[in-house]
């Protein structure tokens, strides 16, 4: 079969399986949306061993970043003397300067993929009720973004390795 057709079976067959696990043996430990997002990096930072290790370091590392601002956000008092929403505007601009500015590092080079790992952590901690809390932020659990949002990336930067791998076998020659 022609490449993308191969391709395209193989990303369909292990989302399938990539859903059961989200929705069954591994539910509330993996989350399907910030595997696909780490998944769909693997392939925009080239589909290659280089493209997995940039997905899986730079995602981490923005997911640390965004750690880093959600503890500062619930520092903020509801009454600051600016305002909360500009306190945590201003919290979220330091960071994100740090998180580009830290693509000198030629680990950390690859920005988009921070950047991704960044929003999937707030993704997480803002529309999943009462998450962007201390308890759950500095808590040694599965509820810590630097834990649930780190193995998910894992996990899908993993699947789309997977994947290509899988469409290479099933690409005729």
């Amino acid at each position: 079969m022609n490449s993308l057709t191969a391709l395209s079976l193989s990303i369909g067959v292990l989302a399938g399986f990539a859903t059961f696990l989200a929705v069954g043996p591994l539910s509330g430990l993996f989350f399907i949306w910030a595997a696909t997002i780490a998944w769909a990096g693997y392939f925009a930072f080239g589909g290659n061993k280089e493209a997995l290790i940039k997905t899986i370091v730079c995602e981490i590392f923005g997911v640390f970043m965004a750690w880093v601002t959600a503890i500062e956000i619930t520092n903020i008092p509801s009454d600051a003397a600016l305002g909360f929403p500009l306190m945590a505007a201003i919290a979220v601009c330091g960071s994100v300067i740090v998180t580009c500015l830290a693509a000198n590092i030629p680990q950390l080079s690859t920005i988009p993929a921070s950047v991704l790992g960044y929003s999937s952590t707030f993704a997480y901690l803002l529309q999943t009720p009462n998450k962007l809390t201390k308890d759950v932020l500095l808590g040694i659990s599965i509820d810590n973004p630097l834990v649930i949002i780190s193995i998910s990336i894992v996990i899908g930067a993993y699947f789309g390795q997977y994947s290509a791998q899988l469409a290479v076998k099933w690409t005729k020659s």
